[in-house]
């Protein structure tokens, strides 16, 4: 059986670490999993995030995939939760937080979705580092990257209300793997001095110490509308993706 390295999103936000790993792993065939057939993981209960996941993992385990990277931070806050199978899985927040913190910002900002931001994590991890939070809920940035949507009036006007509050932060995080597709919307709205953090290069020297496959071709597959996926995908990164398996997990 062909090996894997899986990465798993509810959406495309995963493409931005997708692209990552091919600059720095191009021998290695990845699997990449969309799960926008299933209710948004910001919105699902603990319970019923980390029940999904369990599935996601076993599913992937079964096509080759041993080793996961969770590109997504809402389900990265369910990872202590899971039953791996075997899996070795890497997330993004270990990488965000390390990174923010190496950086030692002297105001910290931070956007992202939903469950990422009241789940506490993040602030939680920072506190223990001595910075100080100050985090912001930016759901309607996701739907419209999600949709392929980087540059429209309404993406500009949401960005601008959202960031408003934090705009003069030394540095800000990027909580969502979504967000680096709108960074130079992002750039117009903050201070010229803040600093945008995007954790993708900290998680690949994470990933760089696994014995990662070698050779082989990447497949993408979607529980929800792949026609959808490869033109957000496209739209939002620049990534033509020539074909998307649909599937029932």
């Amino acid at each position: 059986m062909q090996n894997y390295l899986g990465i798993i999103d509810w959406g495309i936000g995963g493409i931005s670490v997708y692209n990552h790993v091919k600059t720095h792993f191009p021998k290695t065939p990845v699997m990449y999993f969309s799960d926008t057939g299933f209710t948004p993981y910001g919105k699902t209960s603990k319970t019923e995030l980390v029940e999904r996941l369990n599935s996601v993992v076993v599913y992937l385990k079964s096509k080759g995939v041993n080793h996961l990277v969770i590109g997504c931070n809402a389900a990265s806050t369910a990872i202590p939760f899971l039953d791996t199978n075997g899996v070795l899985i890497e997330g993004v927040i270990e990488s965000a937080v390390e990174l923010a913190s190496n950086l030692k910002p002297k105001k910290l900002g931070l956007i992202g979705g939903r469950r990422t931001v009241l789940s506490g994590v993040y602030r939680k991890k920072f506190a223990e580092r001595g910075i100080k939070l100050f985090p912001r809920i930016a759901q309607p940035l996701s739907a419209l990257i999600e949709s392929g949507d980087i540059s429209s009036p309404k993406l500009h006007s949401e960005a601008a209300k959202i960031l408003k509050p934090i705009k003069n932060c030394s540095h800000l995080l990027l909580a969502c793997t979504h967000y680096p597709a709108i960074s130079e919307v992002i750039k117009t709205i903050v201070s010229p001095k803040t600093v945008l953090i995007d954790p993708a290069e900290e998680l690949i020297k994470k990933i760089a110490v696994w014995d990662l496959p070698q050779n082989g071709k990447d497949v993408f597959l979607t529980s929800g509308n792949a026609e959808q996926m490869k033109i957000s995908a496209f739209n939002a990164f620049g990534t033509k993706i020539p074909r998307v398996g649909k599937v029932k997990i």
